[in-house]
């Protein structure tokens, strides 16, 4: 097989649950292209925006944010949001750096863990309902209101995948596995290759749907805050690892999809 095929199957294998298959030969490609998670993430963008057009469309928002939900963790697995919560028992351990980074290799889940990992559940659902709430007192169709629906799915997954590379080109690695392998192999122009993707597809939906500069605030709003998890992580652990990686991927796309909120709310159409 071609090495870059090879490289774009084993992406979707590792970085979602489609069963693709995945060889380590196919992982060794894939991280020297590490650009191609943006290209997961319009595949993924796509399926999750369908799925949320399709719920929002004809069945009541408190179920659909459930629903869509649970298909962004089936489509995706849980292990981002299990780097969530191995990085809450590490930011939640008291005393020197080594035992933060124990807390954050522990196997065991701690409270900290849990409770970072319902926040992020409590916010992302939080996010879908006041999306559904401003884009319903902009828009007078139910059909509005899924497009609107569809787009930010879509940009949101387009964010979080360009949230772990910015952890990954940014980052410095504290121990060896998965995590750093993807940290040794995304450089600066890879990195770059990933947001010129991710932006183009930003700038695309939104002006495809009339929505301004909406996609490409809530795209970089997303890498700021990464910027952020990335401060905190080299204050309490002294680098990044693979959880901190994971744990992007859910900050970046709730920061996107509050972000787009916040621009209907303020601005309306931008």
């Amino acid at each position: 097989m071609n090495s870059f095929l090879l490289a774009l199957r084993s992406s979707f294998g590792f970085l979602s649950t489609i069963p693709v298959g995945i060889t380590m030969e196919g992982l060794d490609e894939f991280f020297k292209r590490t650009y191609l998670h943006q290209v997961v993430g319009l595949v993924l963008g796509l399926l999750m925006g369908a799925v949320a057009y399709l719920l929002i469309s004809f069945i009541p928002i408190s179920i659909s944010a459930v629903l869509i939900i649970a298909f962004v963790y089936y489509i995706t697995g849980l292990n981002h949001l299990d780097g969530v919560a191995d990085l809450g028992d590490g930011l939640t351990a008291h005393g020197s750096v080594e035992k933060k980074l124990k807390a954050l290799k522990d196997m065991s889940l701690g409270i900290g863990g849990v409770a970072y990992a319902a926040l992020i559940i409590i916010a992302f659902y939080a996010a879908l309902t006041s999306l559904y709430s401003e884009a319903s007192i902009l828009y007078s169709t139910s059909a509005d209101v899924a497009r609107i629906f569809f787009f930010a799915m879509f940009v949101s997954e387009l964010s979080a995948m360009q949230s772990m590379l910015t952890i990954a080109a940014f980052g410095k690695s504290i121990h060896e596995g998965l995590g750093s392998i993807l940290i040794n192999n995304t450089t600066v122009p890879k990195y770059l290759i990933g947001f010129v993707i991710g932006s183009i597809a930003c700038i695309g939906a939104s002006s495809y749907l009339g929505l301004g500069v909406t996609g490409i605030l809530a795209f970089i709003a997303a890498i700021v805050a990464t910027f952020v998890l990335l401060n905190i992580s080299n204050r309490h652990f002294g680098g990044v690892n693979g959880d901190v990686i994971g744990a992007s991927n859910e900050v970046g796309r709730i920061i996107s999809l509050i972000t787009i909120t916040l621009v209907l709310m303020y601005g309306g159409i931008v």
